[in-house]
């Protein structure tokens, strides 16, 4: 049998479920086709399902028009074609298994993870067996990094420091020179270094200045806004090295367009930089001590420092989210507040720390870091991490 699959038999061992099954339709679950190793190219046209149980050979269900679909993946293969002969062959594909996990997430607190229609569950469930969510397999299989994703990331995340400097550098010489940059410009400019040093990305940074920077995903267009002297500006960098698996950086930091940085800025950032830091101890302590700890928990630490200070409702987001072959990937999230995510924080994963301060109408401050885990230890990469709002026109 594959080595993928016995892998995830004996996940499912470990996590005290008879079997995992798959079921797509059209691409409406993109994690099957990644963590069964399916080529994208293959026509799927019609509902499949792959049931893998945790002992014995795999079952795969296609429709009678698209035989070979599954070819690629080990089992015993069934066929449907009208709708009574799919639920007989479903019924007969799970025939043992009373309690499977499948893409599904109850109240669908984890939206990464519900990617299963509630009719199928419904369907499943009324053959007498119990559904609950693949959520921590998912993160095993598809948040878990090799060790060559491990490089591809620490490459991302040195090139991303760069990038930043060069951008706030960018903008101290055309301010100088010209009096002002355009937010769109300097997007362009990144976008501009990332092509240079062979890094892609799905979607293009966040450049923010002002007011701009109080929205934690404003997209500059080629009529946004402009940059002076005496203005704040928020940069929010992502990218990942261009080849297959490679896994992406993600960075936020923030300057002020002047010599010297005004202390209601200065301020701000400190609150926010002491929550950021907060998370990091918070998990670097528990992976040291080898003590278990959840997205949740994470975002706690972060948010009381926030609320401490007066700001709690001015924080409108999640601390970190998972970051994989997508920016925003499919392990824990950092968050027990868009939602309490109650996975824990596996060994070889990484995610985001970024707690933000948002005064709507004024500016907007983020500082977002990297953080890796390893079986022992808790990486920040990207160093050296802010610790300062830059003074972008300053001569040093």
């Amino acid at each position: 049998m594959a080595e993928h699959i016995v892998a995830i038999q004996r996940a499912l061992i470990e996590a005290g479920v008879d079997g995992w099954l798959f079921a797509d339709f059209r691409g409406s679950d993109p994690l099957a086709h990644r963590i069964l190793r399916l080529d994208q190219a293959g026509l799927f046209s019609r509902r499949w399902y792959y049931f893998i149980p945790t002992m014995g050979e795999p079952r795969k269900l296609v429709h009678r028009i698209e035989p070979h679909s599954l070819d690629a993946l080990p089992g015993r293969a069934l066929q449907y074609a009208a709708w009574p002969e799919l639920h007989a062959q479903l019924r007969a594909a799970l025939a043992g298994a009373q309690r499977i996990a499948m893409q599904y997430s109850a109240h669908n607190a984890i939206p990464y993870i519900a990617r299963v229609d509630a009719g199928t569950v419904e369907l499943v469930r009324s053959f007498g067996v119990e559904v609950v969510t693949s959520a921590d397999l998912v993160q095993r299989f598809e948040a878990v990094w090799t060790a060559a994703q491990w490089e591809t990331h620490q490459y991302a995340a040195r090139m991303l420091r760069t990038t930043i400097d060069e951008a706030f550098g960018y903008v101290r010489e055309t301010v100088t020179s010209r009096g002002e940059v355009s937010e769109h410009a300097v997007q362009q400019f990144i976008r501009e270094r990332f092509g240079h040093r062979g890094l892609a990305t799905d979607k293009l940074p966040i450049v923010a200045a002002n007011a701009h920077s109080a929205d934690p995903h404003f997209r500059p267009g080629p009529d946004s806004g402009v940059i002076r002297r005496g203005d704040f500006l928020l940069l929010d960098i992502w990218a990942r090295r261009n080849e297959p698996r490679s896994v992406y950086a993600d960075i936020t930091w923030t300057g002020y367009v002047g010599e010297t940085v005004p202390d209601r800025y200065r301020k701000v950032f400190r609150i926010v930089q002491h929550a950021r830091d907060a998370a990091i101890s918070f998990v670097q302590d528990a992976v040291h001590a080898g003590r278990p700890i959840c997205g949740w928990q994470v975002d706690d630490a972060a948010r009381e420092v926030i609320r401490r200070a007066g700001f709690g409702e001015q924080f409108i987001h999640r601390t970190g989210h998972s970051i994989g072959e997508e920016v925003h990937g499919n392990g824990a999230n950092m968050d027990n507040y868009e939602t309490r995510d109650e996975r824990r924080i596996l060994p070889r994963t990484c995610f985001s720390i970024e707690p933000g301060i948002y005064l709507a109408g004024e500016f907007g401050v983020r500082s977002e870091v990297d953080l890796y885990v390893s079986d022992q230890a808790a990486f920040v990469t990207g160093q050296p991490i802010q610790l300062e709002v830059v003074p972008i026109l300053s001569p040093s």
